[in-house]
């Protein structure tokens, strides 16, 4: 037996990398997996493969920034699925290294908006549906920039430390409820969060970088969905509040 059959997951920043693998591995899993992004039509190339390969999934744009999009996210879930059984959250953007001395507010906010509150207000939505049935799991996307203080820009590393906070509370709290919330803390992966870096901060980038030559490797979306795959089985039925990294060792040194 598949190890998430009759699951209903949702995925936010599925059209592409992490969220994308998460997706497809879940939905091979046996998941019904809702393949959520604010590109729809990058999303609907995700749900095309994994029908085609057998799976169920269909696709609801969403801007997690917008708590009306979150809101149509999760009600279209239920009126389709049933019910929500895991929560993925993946959704993110980088901040080009700026560093403390030259954060704009617009970019702070931007960047928490999506990082941060975005995940805030997917498990708020989440939590009414897990806390009934007694029954739910919580998966937050952090990053080694959530643990260290120096792997991207202020306001990036700011926000996953918040999403590593929340992952600890909402674990904690909810855990006599039967809810798991638990965190992935990647380090350098190989995904198209690239994109999202354009004119990066001379000093801030120099600052970021200085241990990226102790990395032993990069990794693969493939390598980040199948922790999240653990995460979301009974396998981790002990494993709550806490945040696991997925670096190849280089935070270790």
């Amino acid at each position: 037996m598949t190890r998430l059959q009759g699951k209903v997951a949702v995925v936010t920043g599925a059209a592409s990398g992490m969220g994308k693998a998460i997706a497809i591995l879940f939905a091979s899993e046996g998941a019904k997996v809702v393949v959520s992004d604010i590109n729809l039509e990058a999303a609907n190339v995700t749900v095309d493969e994994i029908v085609t390969n057998g799976g169920v999934s269909m696709a609801v744009v969403a801007n997690v920034t917008k708590e009306e999009d979150i809101q149509n996210l999760i009600d279209s879930t239920v009126n389709t699925y049933g019910t929500l059984d895991i929560l993925v959250n993946n959704a993110g953007i980088m901040d080009n290294f700026v560093p403390a001395g030259d954060v704009t507010d617009e970019l702070w906010e931007r960047v928490f908006a999506i990082n941060a509150s975005g995940p805030m207000r997917a498990i708020r939505k989440s939590l009414p549906i897990f806390t009934e049935k007694r029954s739910g799991i919580i998966i937050n996307i952090a990053s080694a920039g959530g643990l260290m203080g120096s792997r991207a820009g202020a306001a990036y590393t700011a926000a996953k430390h918040a999403v590593v906070g929340l992952t600890k509370n909402v674990g904690f709290q909810y855990a006599t409820l039967g809810i798991r919330c638990n965190a992935i803390a990647p380090g350098a992966v190989n995904t198209n969060i690239g994109t999202t870096i354009y004119q990066p901060n001379e000093f801030g980038m120099e600052r970021a970088m200085a241990g990226i030559n102790l990395n032993p490797r990069m990794g693969e979306s493939e390598d980040i969905a199948k922790v999240a795959l653990f995460l979301a089985s009974d396998d981790a039925s002990f494993v709550n509040g806490t945040v696991v990294t997925a670096d190849a060792g280089w935070t270790a040194y």
